[in-house]
């Protein structure tokens, strides 16, 4: 079946966008290649809550949003050998010089043309790692990236 850029079927229906066609983009930081990551997780908001007892109310208890709060983003990808973006890491781990980037990650469609982006503020490096080494398998070396950040918006 066909899918056009509308995410629409050809009867008219609506037809979800697929989840591997995305780049994520730091501001400011990398190049071409560093867009390319093999899954994206963490893209999540949910409220603290805060109970409130009422006087007088035996039945219930009142639940109050406190503040929001987000989850890591969490990258990976195939290690590249010269990445801007682990040189921002690497400043982080080894110098102890922590820089707040802004990160897009984007959804597109089969024409490249973006569907939804995300849009993370103040993100920095919380843990950097490299899947292990293992002379009896055929796999490639995949770097992880967990990245805190303060909100994210969706356009």
């Amino acid at each position: 079946m066909a899918v056009s850029s509308s995410n629409s079927t050809s009867a008219g229906g609506y037809y979800p966008p697929v989840g591997f066609h995305f780049k994520v983009e730091f501001v400011g930081i990398g190049n071409d290649n560093d867009v390319r990551f093999q899954s994206v997780g963490g893209l999540s908001v949910e409220y603290d809550s805060e109970s409130y007892k009422e006087g007088g109310e035996n039945r219930y208890e009142h639940k109050l949003p406190v503040r929001t709060k987000y989850a890591d983003l969490s990258l990976k990808r195939g290690m590249l050998v010269n990445s801007a973006v682990i040189d921002w890491c690497k400043k982080a781990f080894q110098e102890r010089k922590f820089t707040v980037a802004q990160i897009n990650v984007t959804l597109m469609n089969e024409e490249h043309q973006p569907l939804k982006t995300w849009n993370v503020f103040g993100a920095w490096p919380k843990k950097w790692s490299v899947s292990d080494f293992n002379a009896q398998e055929n796999s490639l070396v995949i770097e992880s990236l967990d990245i805190s950040y303060s909100y994210f918006t969706v356009n």
